[in-house]
């Protein structure tokens, strides 16, 4: 490929075991741009990935900064605390107490036969949590399509109902800094900031619902084993309980 063509389809590719820039760099698997030149320059290592900048791409920490705040942050940063709901958005703009909110990742609430009502199966088995936590709103999705792949598989879309109990109405704050060497020397930033909305969380107390599965007799231990993969997928501990419904 010459060079009027890099520098038209800056397109990435991934560098195999037997590469020059590979044995250089000892990273595997990393993506680089054809049009970035691998002969010299830095390179910044972000977990498993790697982006290599030439003399003449040397950023301002402002802008590396978004390199480093992208990474997802871990549950346990947002479940500790149970703190008072931030919930007040409208349809309205000018009700709005909250703007510029993220859109939830939750796709759907309801899964399977919805034309049975849940008391119509044999079965009905519910997934409680044991503790006052915030679920943020890709953990349910995660869990919801877990344990949807489980009864989809097995039972079919028409022999078990699933429910998503809890809706992520509570809006997460975080003030962004810059992360890294150098950024303690470029802000510090303030004690207990109020921040900016970057995502969705249910507020969840112990004992309350978050799945629950009707099914009849021949798919309980498939209801069962998706219910599993849906606790799997929870910051918690959780608890399955079955009842036949009469």
């Amino acid at each position: 490929m010459d060079r009027k063509q890099k520098a038209v389809s800056p397109t990435f590719r991934t560098l195999k075991n037997d590469s020059p820039a590979q044995i250089r760099t000892g990273v595997r698997g990393s993506r680089v741009p054809y049009d970035w030149p691998l002969h010299y320059g830095a390179v910044l290592l972000l977990g498993k990935k790697a982006i290599f900048i030439n003399e003449s791409f040397f950023l301002p920490l402002e802008v590396l900064q978004v390199f480093f705040m992208a990474k997802l942050r871990k549950g346990s940063a947002y479940n500790k605390e149970f703190k008072r709901p931030y919930t007040r958005k409208s349809k309205y703009r000018k009700k709005d107490f909250v703007r510029g909110s993220p859109h939830s990742k939750v796709i759907r609430y309801e899964m399977g036969n919805l034309q049975k009502q849940p008391g119509e199966f044999e079965y009905t088995l519910t997934l409680v949590t044991k503790k006052d936590l915030q679920i943020r709103h890709n953990a349910l999705e995660s869990a919801r399509q877990s344990g949807n792949r489980v009864l989809e598989k097995y039972l079919g879309k028409s022999g078990f109902r699933m429910q998503l109990r809890k809706f992520p109405h509570h809006l997460l704050r975080e003030n962004a800094l810059a992360s890294g060497a150098g950024a303690d020397r470029m802000s510090t930033g303030m004690a207990a900031s109020f921040g900016k909305t970057v995502g969705l969380a249910a507020q969840v107390k112990a004992g309350e619902a978050v799945f629950v599965v009707s099914v009849d007799k021949t798919g309980l231990k498939y209801a069962k084993e998706g219910l599993t993969r849906c606790k799997n997928k929870l910051p918690c501990r959780c608890q399955i309980f079955e009842v036949k419904n009469k």
